[in-house]
C-alpha cells in the first residue's frame, strides 16, 4: 500500500518535526486544547507530504520517547496522561479530518504494525511504566474506535510473543507498584466525580467534602488527578471549583470549634491545591476571563499580586502587602502571645493578606533585638502549625523582600524562610497535616528557587524523594547565551531530533534573548550549512523549535530578517543553494502555519511572553499607499522605477493591487502587513533588472508556496501577492506552466481570472 503511495518516500521514515511538535506539547502544553494541536499536525503532514501510517507512527514514537525520558514524579504523570488520554483524542480528531473512516483505522493499524518492530523502545517503555505499555495503548485506541477488535487482538498477540524475549524485571521489587497508565485511566472518571461533588452546596456537609479532599492529598493522588484533568481539558473548571470553595471558606459566622477547624482545613487545602496547580500548569489556568463588575475572588487577587513566579518580580512595598494596620497589629499579637493559632471566626483571607506586614514588624523587632530567636521560633511555629497557607503567604512576601536587601542584610529574612519551610513536629496539628506539609514544601521550593540561586543560599526542603523542579536552571553558568544557542542547535542537528531537555533550553534562551535575537542567530546557523541533507533536516528541526512562539518568530523572520537579506547585496551570496532553498522552505512553512492559526488564539504557552507592540509594525510598514514604506524606498532608490510594468495594458492596474485588498483583509493585523510587504518586495525583485541569488531565492519561495498549497485555495498567503507579479513570474522558466499560474492566482475573483488568462495566453 505504501509503495503505491510514495515510492520515493520509503527511505525516509523519521519525521523530526512531528516528533518535536508532540514532545513540545507533551512537555509544555498539557492543558492546551486539542484542536489547535490537530490543525498544526495536519499542517505539517501536508507541508511535508507525510503518508498517514508513518505520521501516526511518529506521533506514537514521540510519546514513547517523551515518557521514557521524563523525569520521575509530576512530569512522568503528565506524560502518561498525555499519551493515554490526550493523544487518542487527537487521533479521533485527525480521523474526522481524513474523512475516510475505514482507511484511517487501517492506517492506525499499519502504524502499530511498524511500532511493534521497535522492540527495544517498547521494552524500555514497559520497564518505565512497569506494565505492558502496548496493551494499555491498544485498549484505549479500541475504546475510541481507532482500531477494530480484530486488529487489536492480532497486534496484542504479536507483542505478547515479542515480550517473552524481553529482559525480565526482578518481579519482587516492582510487583506492588501500580503502573501509572492504569492509575491515570482510573483517575479520569474520578475527576468527573470530584467535579460533581464540588458542585454540591458546601454549607450542607463540609465534613463530607473534607473527607473527599483529604483522600485527594495522599500519595500521588493529587498529581494523578490534576494530570488527568489537564489532559482532558477539565483543569480550568477544576480550578474554578476550588476557587469558589476557597472563597466560601474565607469568612465564618456563628461557628463551633469543630466547624471552625473544618472551615480552616477546607480553606487551607483549596489554597495549597490552587498554588500547586498554578506552579505545575501555569497561573493562566486559574485566572478567569475577567467578567466586569463581578468581585474578584481572594485567591485570584492573591496569585496575581503576591505570588512569586518565574520572571515575575514583586514589589515588597506594594499596597497589596500593606493592609489595614489594626488588623496587622492584632495578627502580630495573636502570633506572638498565644500558644497556638485561633480558628474560630478567623477571616482567613484577611490573615493571608496581613501576614506580610506582620512579618515585617516581627523582622524589625528581631533585627533590633526586641524579640529573641526563641520568640521567632514560636511565631513561625504558630504560622505553619495549623494552616499551611499562612506560611506560603509569609514566604511569598519574604522572597520579594530578600531581593531588595543588600548581601549583609539578608541573613535574618533567609533564616525566617528556613524556619517556615520545615514541618512542625507536634501532636496538636489539624487533620491531614503531613499531606498538607508535603504540598507546602513543594510550593515553597518553587517560590524560593530564583532567590536562593541569586543569593547562593541553600535551604533544605523536606524532600519527597523526587526532583520537584526537573527543568529548572538548565543553562550552564558563565557561558554567553549565543554560544549555548549555537551549541545546542549543533547537538540537535547532529542527533536529528529534539528531546524534552533541549526544548526547555531553547525556551529559556528565547525568553532571555528575545524573539529577534533567537530567530536571527538560528537563521545564521542555517545559512552556514552547506550539505543538502543537513539543510533539510535543519529546516525540519528549526520549524519545530520556532513553534515555541510561531506567531512572533514569523513576524520577525518575514518582517525583518528576510527583507534584510534580500535588500542588501553584500548578503546575497548567503542565499545560494542549498541554504537558500532551505531558508525559502522554512519561511513558507512559518508563514503558512502562522497565517492558518492566527485566526485562532495564542496558546497558553505563548500568552506569557511580552507581545511586540503592533505600533512597531505600523510604523515600519505604513498602510497608506501614498507614502511608500521604508522597504519600498530602499528598493526604488537604485532603480529608475522598480514598478515599470511589462505591457502598457497592465499599467492601469496599481502595481501593488492584490487579491487581499479585494477580499478586504484587515491590514491593521501585523501578520497581514508583514506578508503584504514581503510580497511587494518579491514583486519588485522579479520586476527589477538585476538577477542574482536573491532572484533565485524568490523563485524557490514561490515554488514552495505552490508545493504546499492546495490548488487555488482562496484566502491563503498568496492573496497578498500583487496581481502584476504573475506576469513576471511566468518569465522564470521553472514557473512557466499553466498549473503554476492557476495555483498562484485567486480564481474566485473576476480580476484574478483575467490575470490568469492573460498569463496563460502569454506562455
Amino acid at each position: 500500500m505504501m509503495l503505491s503511495v510514495h515510492s520515493e518516500q520509503l527511505n525516509k521514515t523519521g519525521f523530526p518535526t512531528v516528533h518535536a511538535l508532540v514532545l513540545l506539547e507533551g512537555t509544555m502544553n498539557l492543558t492546551g486544547e486539542t484542536q489547535p494541536l490537530v490543525e498544526q499536525l495536519m499542517m505539517v503532514k501536508r507541508m511535508q507530504h507525510i503518508p498517514t501510517p508513518l505520521f501516526v507512527l511518529e506521533i506514537w514514537k514521540a510519546c514513547l520517547v517523551g515518557l521514557i525520558e521524563s523525569p520521575e514524579g509530576t512530569e512522568e504523570l503528565k506524560w502518561t496522561a498525555f499519551t493515554f488520554l490526550k493523544i487518542p483524542q487527537v487521533l479521533v480528531k485527525l480521523k474526522k479530518f481524513s474523512h475516510g473512516d475505514k482507511d484511517f483505522t487501517e492506517d492506525v493499524n499499519c502504524a502499530f504494525e511498524f511500532l511493534l518492530k521497535l522492540t527495544p523502545l517498547l521494552d524500555k517503555a514497559d520497564q518505565r511504566c512497569n506494565c505492558d505499555f502496548t496493551d494499555f495503548l491498544l485498549q484505549e485506541c479500541r475504546k475510541q474506535g481507532l482500531l477494530s477488535e480484530a486488529s487489536v487482538n492480532n497486534l496484542m498477540a504479536k507483542r505478547a510473543a515479542d515480550r517473552e524475549h524481553a529482559p525480565q524485571q526482578k518481579s519482587g521489587e516492582n510487583a506492588n507498584i501500580q503502573p501509572n497508565p492504569g492509575l491515570i485511566l482510573r483517575a479520569e472518571p474520578t475527576v468527573t466525580n470530584i467535579l460533581k461533588t464540588m458542585d454540591a452546596d458546601h454549607s450542607k456537609s463540609p465534613e463530607g467534602l473534607l473527607g473527599v479532599l483529604g483522600h485527594m492529598l495522599s500519595g500521588k493522588s493529587l498529581d494523578l488527578l490534576l494530570a488527568a484533568a489537564a489532559a482532558t481539558g477539565k483543569l480550568k473548571s477544576f480550578a474554578r471549583k476550588f476557587i469558589n470553595l476557597n472563597e466560601f471558606t474565607t469568612h465564618g459566622s456563628e461557628e463551633s470549634t469543630k466547624s471552625a477547624s473544618v472551615r480552616a482545613l477546607l480553606f487551607d487545602i483549596s489554597f495549597l491545591m490552587l498554588c500547586h496547580v498554578a506552579q505545575t500548569y501555569g497561573s493562566e489556568v486559574i485566572l478567569s476571563e475577567s467578567s466586569t463588575g463581578a468581585e474578584v475572588p481572594f485567591f485570584e487577587t492573591w496569585i496575581q499580586t503576591c505570588m512569586p513566579e518565574e520572571g515575575k518580580i514583586l514589589n515588597p512595598d506594594h499596597p497589596c502587602f500593606r493592609p489595614d494596620s489594626t488588623k496587622v497589629e492584632s495578627l502580630v499579637a495573636l502570633l506572638n502571645n498565644s500558644s497556638e493559632m485561633k480558628l474560630v471566626q478567623m477571616n482567613w483571607h484577611e490573615a493571608c493578606l496581613s501576614i506580610s506586614a506582620a512579618i515585617l514588624e516581627i523582622l524589625n523587632a528581631w533585627e533590633n533585638g526586641v524579640l529573641a530567636f526563641e520568640s521567632i521560633q514560636k511565631i513561625t511555629d504558630n504560622i505553619k502549625g495549623k494552616v499551611c497557607s499562612l506560611a506560603v503567604c509569609a514566604v511569598a512576601w519574604l522572597v520579594a523582600h530578600v531581593r531588595m536587601l543588600g548581601l549583609d542584610e539578608r541573613e535574618k529574612s533567609l533564616q525566617m524562610i528556613r524556619q517556615l519551610a520545615g514541618p512542625l513536629y507536634s501532636e496538636n496539628t489539624l487533620q491531614f497535616y503531613n499531606e498538607r506539609v508535603v504540598i507546602m514544601s513543594s510550593i515553597l521550593e518553587h517560590m524560593c528557587a530564583d532567590v536562593l540561586q541569586q543569593t547562593a543560599t541553600q535551604i533544605k526542603f523536606p524532600s519527597t524523594g523526587m526532583d520537584t523542579m526537573p527543568y529548572w536552571n538548565l543553562l550552564p553558568p558563565k557561558r554567553p547565551i549565543k554560544e549555548v544557542l549555537t551549541d545546542i542547535f549543533a547537538k540537535v542537528l547532529e542527533k536529528g531530533w529534539v528531546d524534552s531537555r533541549s526544548i526547555h533550553i531553547f525556551d529559556t534562551l528565547l525568553h532571555m534573548g528575545g524573539v529577534y535575537w533567537f530567530c536571527n542567530n538560528l537563521i545564521k546557523e542555517l545559512l552556514k550549512e552547506t550539505r543538502k541533507e543537513h539543510t533539510l533536516r535543519a529546516v525540519e528541526l528549526l520549524y519545530s523549535v520556532f513553534c515555541l512562539d510561531m506567531q512572533q518568530v514569523t513576524l520577525v523572520l518575514l518582517g525583518h530578517i528576510l527583507p534584510g537579506l534580500l535588500t542588501d547585496s553584500s548578503k546575497w551570496h548567503s542565499l545560494m543553494d542549498p541554504p537558500g532553498t532551505a531558508l525559502a522552505k522554512l519561511a513558507v512553512w512559518c508563514a503558512l502555519s502562522s497565517y492558518s492559526s492566527h485566526k485562532g488564539q495564542a496558546s497558553s504557552r505563548q500568552k506569557k511572553r511580552h507581545r511586540e507592540d503592533i505600533e512597531d509594525y505600523i510604523s515600519l510598514f505604513p498602510l497608506d499607499d501614498m507614502q511608500p514604506s521604508k522597504l519600498m524606498r530602499l528598493l526604488s532608490s537604485n532603480e529608475d522605477d522598480a514598478n515599470i510594468l511589462s505591457s502598457p495594458a497592465d499599467r492601469s492596474m496599481s502595481s501593488s493591487l492584490s487579491a487581499s485588498q479585494l477580499h478586504t483583509v484587515n491590514m491593521r493585523d501585523p501578520l497581514n502587513r508583514v506578508l503584504a510587504n514581503l510580497f511587494l518586495l518579491i514583486s519588485s525583485i522579479l520586476g527589477s533588472r538585476t538577477a542574482g541569488p536573491h532572484t533565485q531565492f524568490v523563485q524557490w519561495f514561490m515554488e514552495e508556496c505552490v508545493d504546499c498549497l492546495e490548488q487555488g485555495s482562496r484566502g491563503s498567503i498568496l492573496q497578498f501577492m500583487p496581481f502584476t507579479t504573475v506576469s513576471e513570474l511566468v518569465k522564470v522558466s521553472a514557473m512557466s506552466s499553466p498549473k503554476v499560474v492557476l495555483a498562484i492566482t485567486d480564481l474566485s475573483l473576476p480580476l484574478g481570472r483575467q490575470v490568469a488568462a492573460k498569463a496563460i495566453a502569454a506562455l
